[in-house]
């Protein structure tokens, strides 16, 4: 990088391909600039988990390269302060380049690496001398996409999920006294408690949070030292595993040089596990999100089996509307994750020979998800679990009119009387107890004990 004349707002810089004018006050040199005029596409910036990956990365290789001997001491210790302040999110405006650049994000890679030189400048720090030393796009960008999903996992999705769990598995205990239609089809069907329904959600997102912890050990794998190509040139034989140490000692994850540096260079199998597991979760949120949605419905026309928090007006037109906003919101992440995962699993496919080629967009709606997924997953709690109110009439009421409920007298009365009775009291709109006495020889009291709705969510086989 080579500053040779600066003019009004912009200065001139040189690169190996000739001189090229770039902002005066810019930090970034030729080579992102050539990014930025090459690819203007999204709008879409490199996300904050990225940069902040990169800045790790390259304090820890400037660390190593010092301790090998390989770089002096004081623009080790330039390439560090610099890094360390991109890492912290100090220059992120700096970051100008779009997501959808040159497959292998070498574009960000010198992005980064300009940064920190025009940073480190009174050093005399060289942006691919000095602060890629040991290193090449096609080794830092696969380890940035595992070091920052990894953080964003352990630092906020993972919490938020534990969160969600808790707050379902609270409200399942508050919930175990209320007793309410099952449904099969979305049809009427066996009764449930209310907390057995929860407690089914629950236990969707705590196996979503033993699928995703699965996937990290592969995930902690990092290409670097592979250099170009997988084979190392140019980087110290020791270089990928002290630097996945001095990672590890930075954020307290315990990464490991990857054991196959053509593997971890030329697929993005990892990344894709973790994707298909975020999908999963999603499906299950998702899930969760539409339930809520169907026993909220009404006030009077729906289930309004409960009573959402009242957030915001829910109509521009109909006074007095309230909408189910948070679960909503909730369903398009979902829907929004689930569109990453096929964009993740095309970009995994693009493996070609020695590199895969689409790392930028793979780096980008994985950390999207994962940042998704964690708000999400918190406000979903927060703003919708935490704070519903259960309508116990209506559950009541429900309940009573469920000829289903003539199941639990098959072993007593058989399949086909049973059925004789449901038909008939769901026809004349009678409880179900009235029709059972005229068609059967089975006294009121057995009746409402065979009955009982509680009874029967403890499963098990009537007497006969």
């Amino acid at each position: 990088m080579s500053k040779q004349k600066q003019s009004g707002d912009y200065r001139i810089e040189t690169d190996s391909m000739g001189e090229l004018k770039v902002p005066a006050d810019a930090l970034w040199g030729a080579q992102t600039q050539r990014a930025v005029d090459n690819f203007p596409i999204s709008g879409i910036p490199m996300s904050r988990g990225f940069i902040r990956a990169l800045g790790l990365i390259k304090a820890a290789c400037a660390e190593v390269n010092a301790d090998l001997g390989l770089l002096d001491a004081a623009r080790a210790g330039a390439i560090v302060t610099a890094a360390e302040a991109v890492a912290e999110g100090r220059h992120d405006g700096e970051f100008p380049i779009d997501v959808f650049q040159t497959g292998s994000g070498t574009s960000s890679n010198m992005n980064a690496n300009e940064v920190i030189a025009h940073l480190a400048a009174d050093a005399g720090v060289h942006p691919n001398d000095h602060v890629n030393m040991g290193q090449s796009s096609n080794d830092v960008i696969p380890t940035a996409i595992h070091v920052a999903a990894c953080l964003q996992v352990e630092q906020a999705l993972l919490p938020a999920m534990r969160h969600l769990a808790e707050t379902i598995t609270r409200r399942a205990w508050e919930c175990e006294q209320y007793v309410k239609t099952g449904r099969t089809h979305l049809m009427d069907a066996m009764p449930v408690r209310l907390s057995q329904e929860l407690g089914g959600w629950a236990a969707q997102v705590e196996d979503a949070v033993a699928r995703i912890e699965s996937s990290l050990p592969r995930l902690r794998r990092l290409a670097l030292g592979g250099t170009a190509v997988g084979t190392g040139i140019n980087a110290h034989p020791q270089f990928g595993e002290r630097v996945a140490t001095r990672l590890t000692e930075r954020t307290g994850i315990a990464f490991e040089t990857a054991p196959d540096k053509f593997k971890a260079l030329s697929a993005q199998d990892d990344a894709l596990e973790l994707s298909g597991q975020l999908k999963a979760y999603a499906a299950a949120l998702m899930k969760i999100a539409n339930d809520l949605r169907w026993m909220n419905s009404g006030p009077l026309a729906g289930l309004a089996e409960i009573a959402l928090p009242s957030l915001q007006p829910g109509s521009s037109i109909m006074p007095g509307k309230v909408n189910p906003v948070i679960p909503e919101a909730t369903a398009m992440v979902c829907a929004q994750v689930i569109g990453n995962d096929t964009a993740i699993t095309i970009g995994a496919q693009s493996g070609n020979f020695q590199l895969n080629v689409m790392l930028p967009v793979i780096a980008h709606n994985l950390l999207q998800s994962l940042t998704l997924l964690a708000s999400a997953s918190q406000v979903l709690a927060d703003k919708a679990i935490a704070g519903f109110v259960v309508n116990e009439a209506r559950l009541r009421e429900a309940l009573e009119r469920n000829p289903i409920l003539v199941t639990a007298l098959n072993p007593v009365i058989g399949y086909e009387l049973g059925a004789k009775v449901a038909k008939r009291a769901y026809a004349e709109g009678r409880p179900l107890l009235e029709v059972a006495l005229e068609e059967t020889d089975l006294d009121e009291a057995t009746l409402r004990r065979l009955l009982d709705p509680a009874r029967l969510t403890e499963g098990g086989i009537s007497e006969g």
